[in-house]
């Protein structure tokens, strides 16, 4: 007989949602585009053209978003923020227009007693660091170190939730091998580089978020078995060599 799942204590019950998925206006006010801005405007890589332009107008509609999760009872939101919003050209000038609509978003939620959650990166990488070899470049664990301790010191006095990076290996699979999301690449020998990159910053994230945070930082995995979980064969003894 099959035991019953008990979720402990204080378990978050709530939805998810990704900036490029739900804001629309993804140039608005001095954003930047990203990857995702540049993969849709390409013509035959997405269904029928379709593009986050528009789609669910959370940009201007987050208030009444905001309010329609509290009327189903959500009690936590997990949501991402867009890197080029917020720094247009992925590093140095900041576009305040951006910070200032996640810090409008953070407090309508903790107003409506919906626990913030936030993704630094949804696969939505600012087209300019793209250009500059985006999760192929070393240099990137330090761009994303310094654009997550500028929203750290921004908003982390109200979020508690944190995450640096949404499935990493759909980035390098999608992006880098396969090529069916962006930046559309499909090179094998990219993959690997992307990965490592990705863990690489999630660390210096992590890093950065232990000197000025004070609440809790994750990373958000998949968990459904894409693998065996065992080995189906045992590895071959690990020899010593001096």
């Amino acid at each position: 007989m099959t035991e019953p799942i008990q979720f402990p204590d204080g378990f978050l019950w709530g939805c998810a949602t990704s900036a490029y998925q739900i804001e629309g206006s993804p140039l608005a006010d001095g954003a930047g585009p990203s990857i995702w801005q540049r993969f849709s405007h390409t013509p035959g890589l997405t269904h029928q053209g379709d593009t986050g332009d528009v789609a669910c107008d959370h940009y201007r509609r987050y208030a009444a978003d905001v309010a329609m999760m509290q009327s189903l009872g959500i009690r936590a939101y997990r949501f991402s923020l867009s890197w080029s919003r917020i720094l247009p050209a992925g590093k140095g000038l900041v576009n305040p227009a951006g910070l200032d609509f996640y810090d409008r978003l953070v407090d309508a939620l903790l107003a409506a007693g919906i626990a913030p959650m936030i993704t630094l990166y949804h696969w939505d990488l600012p087209a300019a660091l793209d250009d500059s070899g985006g999760w192929l470049n070393r240099d990137i664990a330090g761009w994303f170190a310094d654009y997550a301790s500028l929203v750290f010191r921004r908003l982390d006095d109200r979020v508690t939730h944190w995450a640096t990076i949404n499935e990493p290996w759909v980035v390098a699979d999608g992006g880098y091998l396969h090529g069916a999301l962006a930046p559309g690449h499909r090179n094998l020998f990219e993959a690997p580089i992307a990965s490592h990159n990705l863990l690489r910053a999630h660390g210096a994230a992590v890093e950065a978020y232990r000197a000025l945070g004070r609440h809790d930082i994750g990373l958000v995995v998949n968990l459904e078995p894409q693998v065996p979980i065992l080995p189906t064969s045992r590895p071959p003894a690990a020899s010593t060599h001096t």
